[in-house]
């Protein structure tokens, strides 16, 4: 079954921006009043999605002046011109390239997060911790919040989670001083990054940009990164502008992005603050976490699609051992039903059917915003455990009396049986397609 998936960030900014792009397509040559009318749509799309004022003018104007070129005004598909010309804009725009990480030097180099209460912060410091343990980096997560009630056991449980290790002190112990005896700890334990979760607050108050600048005093840290909600937009750019004032903010985690948020944030904060996002939270599990790179975000909301980040998901999901033995299945031309369950397994550890479309270039946006019901799955399951091992392995002897004993065993009916073996048969045929030795090579990703 399938249901509509939750509305992602920049959605409808993109949504605005097809429609502007798509009525510029209709012309054969652009005039001035043209590209006029053009940005002053693509200005109201980005005010609309709560991008900082300034940010949307001095955008539009550095656009207008590369449209006005007779390299875009003469060409024969301006509107390609145009849209090529604000995809790379946008791409400055979101900072222009992907800043990593500085953790270079003697270890432990010291990360320290900060932000307000509810942006995100302890579970980003989760979510950094296993992106650095999967580095190969040893990890100490350090819980400096001594105010949030069971904010020291919410990030304990999230360093189990992501199989690192906890440090804080007991009841009464300062800010400063756990930030102080955590890097002591983790220098005489040989630990190669420690995670520094300070305290947040409901909003900016002195008082927590004094303890900010006695946890850096302390431990000077190298990296300074505030975590930020996606869904507070322009506020964003407010509160990022205080505490880089304070601590000099290194760079900034952006969270939320599998929300509703407009984008603004994105859009706007790096601009503003001249400190590039260098993390993007796209889910509440603790492996949603990605390295921000701004030219797929442009592409991604220019309706481009992100197929490197797709290829990225299946790098990471996909178990290469089985991957390997799948190649040579279809090789000699084998894929049987137990194959088709492991591969919808597969798939779906890469997340959401919708955000997997979304990635792809010019997949149907009514698709895209489908979804795949956790329950198809299981009843796929069922269906398959319900055959014998040589109906598995071989579907094609499935004849009526079979199919209705299957239905019995598995809980469905007939009609269900007959939807799946179709599903299998057409998948089946296509991997045949693909897996000639010729295209294997071909598609390999790694």
């Amino acid at each position: 079954m399938l249901g509509v998936n939750m509305t992602m960030a920049f959605e409808n900014l993109a949504s605005r921006l097809e429609g502007v792009f798509k009525k510029l397509r209709g012309k054969g040559k652009l005039s001035e009043k043209d590209i006029d009318e053009t940005l002053r749509e693509v200005r109201l799309a980005l005010l609309e999605a709560d991008v900082n004022f300034k940010v949307v003018k001095d955008f539009t104007a550095i656009v207008k002046e590369r449209c006005l070129t007779s390299e875009v005004l003469e060409s024969l598909t301006p509107a390609q011109q145009v849209i090529k010309i604000v995809n790379e804009e946008l791409i400055q725009l979101l900072g222009g390239r992907t800043y990593p990480l500085d953790i270079s030097g003697l270890p432990p180099a010291i990360i320290a997060l900060y932000g307000l209460q509810g942006s995100g912060k302890t579970s980003s410091a989760g979510k950094l911790a296993l992106h650095l343990k999967k580095q190969g980096r040893r990890v100490l997560l350090v819980s400096c919040d001594v105010y949030r009630p069971a904010a020291q056991r919410q990030l304990e449980i999230l360093a189990e989670a992501a199989g690192v290790s906890f440090f804080t002190l007991a009841d009464g112990a300062p800010p400063e001083s756990i930030a102080r005896k955590s890097v002591e700890h983790a220098r005489s334990s040989a630990f190669d990054v420690v995670i520094l979760d300070t305290a947040g607050r409901l909003q900016v108050d002195d008082e927590m940009m004094e303890e900010a600048r006695r946890i850096k005093e302390v431990t000077s840290p190298k990296e300074r990164l505030l975590v930020v909600d996606a869904m507070t937009g322009q506020e964003a750019c407010r509160v990022a502008e205080v505490f880089d004032e304070v601590v000099d903010i290194t760079g900034v985690i952006l969270t939320k992005m599998d929300s509703d948020a407009r984008g603004g944030a994105a859009l706007s904060i790096a601009k503003v603050t001249g400190k590039p996002i260098k993390f993007i939270s796209v889910g509440e599990k603790i492996g949603d976490f990605e390295i921000f790179h701004p030219d797929r975000m442009a592409s991604r909301i220019l309706g481009m699609g992100d197929i490197l980040t797709l290829i990225e998901k299946a790098e990471s999901s996909f178990d290469k051992e089985k991957a390997a033995k799948m190649e040579e299945k279809l090789r000699r031309k084998e894929f049987t039903l137990e194959d088709f369950l492991d591969q919808m397994t597969e798939v779906k550890k890469m997340g959401s059917f919708g955000d997997i479309m979304r990635m792809i270039p010019g997949f149907p946006k009514a698709a895209a915003n489908m979804e795949v019901d956790p329950k198809e799955i299981a009843r796929v399951e069922a269906i398959i455990n319900s055959m014998t091992p040589s109906e598995r392995q071989n579907p094609d002897i499935i004849s009526g009396s079979r199919k209705r004993r299957i239905a019995k065993g598995s809980g469905t009916s007939v009609q269900e049986v007959n939807r799946l073996l179709r599903q299998f048969f057409q998948a089946r045929k296509m991997l045949f397609q693909i897996g000639k030795p010729e295209k294997i090579g071909k598609l390999r990703l790694s």
